[in-house]
């Protein structure tokens, strides 16, 4: 059994079946021997920091010497009253007194981040998802823990698996990919994707000839850019029904789609849960279609081989707990 004393009042304990490589060794030695030099010349006497560190005296006087040999140098002057720095002592203890103060900070911060939940939240979700259905439920979720600092990015769901990939995320809010390699997908909703256009726009189609079975081969059709994985979905249904666009235009995000549709500039390909009120009010006029696009999956990804950090199990157990959807 191996056991090592940090200082801090708690006590390391290694099974000896566990190979320390040698370097690692050394280095906690190294640790061990400054951490004594340190409580030494801060209390000036062997015999308490003997008692602060529950070390034997001896054991303390070896572990100095130590260190003098490997430095070249005497680091304490001993007299009948204790021990004091040298020269050459001073200008190590300086450093060393900052990197166990550092450590010492670095320790209470993380206890401190444990106790109170403190965490960080690095989410990757595309424009479009972080509107509708990410923001209106942060509000609540940085109320239940203000302690979580949370950053997002906002960009499309294939450069969001690529950042996840690359851990510069913790989790991405996206549309389920057909390929899940080495990612956990949890289900959070169903999203339908749908073409709109207002009453007048769908008029003047009519009033020149235009059949509704003839609507997306006679407008002005209005979708995500090409690199959008909406898009990509959106490309697959048009060419498996045979259904070709004369005119198109790529927009960058959902809300321009909705509102130039709302203007009348063509027919947009927008998704239902997220014009709700459009739909509701007449502004915008869902167009039929003879065959209808398949329903897709939205939900969180994370990586398989990375363990979720605590802050990511809370984010996650908040959502699982309320509606996605606003009904």
């Amino acid at each position: 059994m191996f056991i090592m004393h940090t200082g801090y009042g708690v006590c390391h304990t290694y099974p000896m079946n566990f190979a320390l490589r040698k370097d690692v060794f050394f280095m906690i030695q190294s640790l061990s021997c400054y951490r004594i030099f340190y409580t030494v010349a801060k209390t000036g006497n062997i015999s308490k920091a003997a008692k602060e560190l529950y070390i034997s005296q001896p054991a303390i006087s070896k572990s100095i010497q130590k260190l003098e040999e490997s430095m070249n140098c005497e680091l304490f002057r001993r007299s009948s009253r204790g021990v004091s720095l040298t020269e050459e002592g001073e200008l190590l203890y300086s450093h060393v007194k900052v990197a166990f103060e550092t450590l010492a900070l670095g320790e209470d911060r993380l206890r401190n981040s444990i106790e109170l939940g403190v965490g960080h939240l690095k989410i990757g979700v595309s424009s479009t998802l972080c509107k509708y259905m990410l923001l209106p439920y942060l509000k609540e979720f940085i109320k239940l823990y203000p302690h979580i600092n949370i950053s997002i990015t906002c960009q499309s769901t294939n450069d969001t698996l690529k950042l996840l990939e690359e851990n510069k995320i913790d989790v991405g809010l996206i549309g389920k990919p057909e390929s899940l390699k080495n990612i956990d997908f949890y289900y959070l909703a169903e999203i339908k994707d749908i073409f709109v256009a207002t009453k007048d726009y769908l008029r003047n189609l009519k009033a020149r000839g235009v059949k509704e079975d003839r609507i997306l081969q006679s407008s002005t059709i209005m979708l995500l850019d090409k690199n959008n994985m909406t898009r990509q979905y959106i490309d697959d249904y048009l060419q498996e029904n045979h259904i070709v666009v004369q005119d198109s235009i790529d927009i960058s995000s959902m809300d321009l789609l909705i509102e130039f549709a709302k203007i009348s500039v063509g027919v947009a390909c927008v998704i239902r849960e997220f014009v709700k009120k459009e739909l509701a009010d007449g502004s915008l006029i869902e167009i039929p279609l003879g065959f209808p696009i398949h329903k897709r999956e939205v939900g969180f990804a994370y990586k398989k081989s990375v363990k979720p950090s605590k802050s990511l199990e809370l984010f996650v157990d908040f959502y699982k707990s309320h509606e996605l959807l606003h009904s």
